[in-house]
């Protein structure tokens, strides 16, 4: 066999027991690293190191690797400048965050005999998108949709993903407000509604006057 030193230097050809006596007088194993040569290749290493090592490498490896995350945002034709700008927002977040974005604008109804305004919603976005995106999937119709796939492009700066994070939470709270607004007001209907009854029900409550003797 041809013995191979723990450094990779070559030792050269040796019998089955000589190997193994250098591999004890070092404390070293003997590993078979090429079966099919002839004579065959082995080398004097520490195994259990090897492997310890490789378990180390192979664990660095997979938390290198990125697991594509796919992340879906919703627009409808009639989608108004501010909503437009709340979903744009968000599509870029996620990009920026290194996922890709599919873009589904969905038709109700007799929209879908307009299909024109869906493209031009999603040419709006990319246009406004401009290098942070690139369009791996160019829209297409699926049923009573249109899908659009983006991808990350180049990265902003991190102070504009704060800002347009922000941004985007004061726009999903504008668009609960008036659903809170119109709440509360039921709320203080109701209230005011009972109020009347409630002050009723306490005055026929009230004890009646004992008769004079």
């Amino acid at each position: 066999m041809r013995l191979v030193a723990p450094d990779g230097g070559q030792i050269g050809i040796k019998s089955i027991d000589e190997a193994k006596w250098l591999a004890a007088e070092l404390g070293l194993d003997l590993v078979e690293v090429a079966a099919d040569a002839r004579p065959p290749v082995v080398r004097m290493m520490d195994y259990g190191k090897f492997k310890y090592e490789q378990s180390v490498r192979d664990r660095a490896a997979r938390k290198k690797q990125t697991r594509t995350v796919v992340k879906e945002v919703q627009f409808r034709p009639k989608i108004g400048d501010s909503d437009f700008e709340v979903k744009r927002r968000r599509v870029q977040r996620f990009l920026a965050e290194g996922d890709k974005v599919k873009c589904t604008l969905r038709f109700r109804g007799r929209e879908v005999t307009h299909p024109e305004l869906g493209r031009q919603i999603l040419e709006r976005l990319m246009e406004d998108l401009g290098e942070l995106a690139v369009v791996e999937t160019m829209p297409k119709f699926e049923g009573r949709q249109i899908t659009m796939v983006l991808g990350p492009g180049k990265a902003p700066e991190a102070e504009v993903v704060e800002a347009d994070a922000e941004a985007e939470e004061v726009g999903a709270a504008q668009e609960r407000a008036p659903q809170e607004a119109a709440l509360e007001e039921t709320v203080t209907e109701e209230v005011a509604a009972a109020e009347p009854a409630a002050a009723e029900d306490e005055k026929s409550a009230e004890p009646l006057p004992a008769d004079e003797e």
